[in-house]
């Protein structure tokens, strides 16, 4: 009865938890990229400092990261030999991940600077083909299989992406030179180019390491994904003089400058928020929740950024957006048909690195 009763507290703590990654990762999503363009719109013009505030607040996860040590070592057993440990992550995974992390502040800066040219509806299209990437990557490195329903969402979301492509022109905001609005496509698109590559990336390490998956040890790799990006980007920020040009910036700002600074909080903390949730989605249920979440909040940033910044919303725009939305249901759909054969014939299924189950 008591063993029952703690499944029962342990399947309601699940489902609660998933909730709130799911409010998270929405919120996260949904306000990111508005808040990252208010920057730029406003008379920000410091790149690498955007991509630095995507990350900057990683620290937070060091009250997780102890909360789960400190419940690991209460529910230790005596007899047994190796006690928990507050990071359990093995050295080749912490050296695969901390180069993944460089590539990520890297990916962070070609994403900053295409949302620092181009609408946010724009941008927010560009973004959704990195499930392109990731399904032409995911075959490279591990030999993931297509099947009838990736390929049609890589060609449909890779249709989308050439109708906006053939009409940039109509979409250029005003006082933004022809060159960089292409420049900023060019730069967002290389962003989900490596982004799809990351993932992919990630599960080959796993294989290779052959380490077991928990929730602690996810937390911690979030921590050193988040804390090498930092570290990219802070040398970035060095380089290029952003440290001397924040005050200047500052007090430049069009909105002030306490509302600058109160911008760039905003930024870090929905972008630590946006992470957090992602990872928390995927932990506690499957990366197929965590796509389906950014699939259905893309409309949502799109209508958005149509209401606060008044961007424009053409026929192009609007079919891509509608191709992208059915390349994704497409992929998802696939997927679950592909797990429900999985479960059908009772095959056990390899343990996917962002589908781990939830333990501490």
């Amino acid at each position: 009865m008591i063993e029952g009763r703690e499944a029962e507290q342990n399947k309601t703590m699940k489902r609660t938890l998933l909730i709130m990654n799911c409010i998270m990762q929405a919120l996260g999503f949904s306000c990111g990229p508005l808040l990252t363009r208010l920057y730029f719109l406003n008379g920000g013009n410091l790149v690498w400092l955007s991509c630095f505030l995507q990350t900057a607040t990683f620290p937070i996860i060091l009250l997780p990261l102890s909360i789960s040590y400190l419940h690991r070592t209460r529910n230790h057993n005596l007899t047994e030999r190796i006690k928990p440990k507050m990071f359990s992550i093995k050295p080749p995974l912490f050296v695969a991940f901390a180069i993944i992390g460089v590539f990520s502040g890297l990916n962070s800066y070609l994403y900053s600077t295409g949302v620092a040219t181009l609408p946010v509806s724009t941008s927010t299209i560009i973004i959704a083909t990195q499930l392109v990437f990731i399904a032409i990557f995911s075959f490279i490195l591990v030999s993931q299989k297509f099947t009838p329903y990736s390929v049609n969402a890589i060609v449909l979301l890779t249709i989308g992406l050439g109708i906006m492509g053939l009409h940039t022109h109509e979409d250029l905001p005003e006082n933004e030179a022809p060159k960089q609005y292409v420049l900023g496509f060019v730069m967002t698109v290389v962003s989900a180019a490596v982004g799809g590559f990351i993932l992919p990336m990630m599960e080959l390490m796993f294989k290779k390491t052959k380490q077991a998956i928990t929730y602690s040890l996810m937390l911690e790799i979030q921590f050193i994904v988040c804390f090498f990006a930092t570290l990219a980007c802070t040398f970035g920020m060095i380089i290029s003089n952003d440290f001397k040009a924040i005050p200047v910036e500052a007090r430049n700002f069009e909105l002030g400058e306490t509302n600058y600074y109160g911008v760039l909080v905003l930024i870090s903390i929905i972008w630590q928020i946006y992470y957090m949730g992602s990872m928390g989605v995927t932990i506690c249920s499957s990366s197929l929740l965590s796509g389906i979440i950014t699939a259905l909040m893309m409309p949502i940033t799109e209508i958005l950024a149509i209401i606060f910044y008044e961007e424009n919303f053409n026929a192009e725009k609007g079919v891509s957006l509608v191709l992208s939305l059915w390349g994704f249901v497409s992929y998802f759909y696939g997927e679950f048909k592909q797990a429900k054969l999985v479960k059908w014939m009772h095959i056990p299924e390899i343990q996917h690195h962002l589908n781990p189950s939830f333990h501490n």
